[in-house]
């Protein structure tokens, strides 16, 4: 009788393990494709920024690592330029994306799935093209430089260093323009996300309560919103601060982001180790400062 109940038990084990190796076998996938264009990359960027030698006589692992320190030396302000100006274009996504999102989520009524199009469109259009359309919008003989020259802004913007003279192109301003537009979508996605799952009964009971639209919006909706918020941030700034495009395109070289240095040092320069090794710095201070931000914001979806 034992003997049975054994072999009855056998299948039903074999059975649980199975459903229990389901969800392993499906992430199986996924894991392998991160280990060969992900992990497997960074291992030999990791090998090759540790490295010496040319190209012509052939690169050799030295565990050169002062090449990380002379790297830094060499191209901080590239590294503090890319961070303010990814951080300015966040900011102005943010002050720019929140009040769509908040239209389209609670105000656009049948108008909601036209203006999600109209926010999605651009990525239709190739990065390039886009950037390349505002270096014809901001051009010296445009309408926007002369709308800009005869309400006096420019010299505001070239008393303050972001514009040279009645010009806009070349310039900190430029280049931030199309940092914010490129990446403004990337802003308002999760924005909308956010504030859709917003019950709208709870601002009625805000109302019963006696309180302000603004007081409504100061301890109602931009709190329950914060998730949106922080991963808006982010899926702005991360990419902004690798961009060269932009700064390529509608900036000068005192316009230059470490994105150019590394992209000129494994293009032009052929400098391997130098390029990998910025490129490990530029990670890792992101990382730094990403983990930083995302424990000081508070909020429990994303930590």
């Amino acid at each position: 009788m034992s003997v049975s109940r054994r072999a009855a038990r056998t299948p039903l084990r074999e059975n649980a393990v199975r459903k229990r190796l389901v969800p392993y076998w499906l992430l199986l996938p996924g894991i392998l494709w991160l280990l060969v264009f992900f992990a497997a990359p960074l291992v030999y960027q990791a090998s090759t920024s540790v490295q010496t030698g040319s190209l012509e006589e052939g690169f050799k692992v030295t565990w050169h690592f002062s090449t990380y320190w002379d790297a830094l030396s060499a191209y901080y302000p590239q590294f503090l330029r890319s961070v303010l100006y990814a951080a300015t274009a966040t900011v102005l996504c943010l002050l720019l994306g929140y009040p769509l999102a908040y239209l389209i989520a609670f105000r656009a009524g049948r108008w909601r799935n036209l203006l999600m199009i109209l926010v999605i469109a651009p990525f239709f259009t190739s990065f390039l093209i886009r950037t390349l359309a505002w270096k014809t919008i901001l051009s010296d003989g445009g309408p926007v430089v002369g709308a800009l020259g005869s309400l006096h802004v420019l010299d505001v913007t070239a008393h303050l260093g972001i514009t040279e003279g009645q010009r806009v192109l070349a310039t900190p301003l430029a280049v931030v323009c199309g940092l914010t537009y490129n990446f403004l979508p990337f802003m308002i996605l999760p924005l909308y996300t956010s504030l859709e799952r917003i019950d709208g009964r709870l601002h009625e009971a805000a109302g019963d309560l006696y309180a302000r639209p603004v007081t409504t919006f100061r301890k109602v909706t931009f709190p329950l919103s914060m998730p949106g918020v922080v991963a808006g941030t982010l899926l702005t700034f991360i990419p902004a601060a690798g961009d060269y495009i932009n700064a390529e395109l509608l900036g000068s070289t005192d316009q230059k982001m470490i994105g150019n240095v590394v992209q000129s040092q494994f293009l032009r320069v052929l400098d391997y180790p130098t390029a990998a090794a910025l490129s490990f710095i530029l990670m890792a201070a992101i990382l730094a400062m990403v983990t930083v931000y995302i424990r000081t914001s508070g909020t429990e979806d994303l930590v």
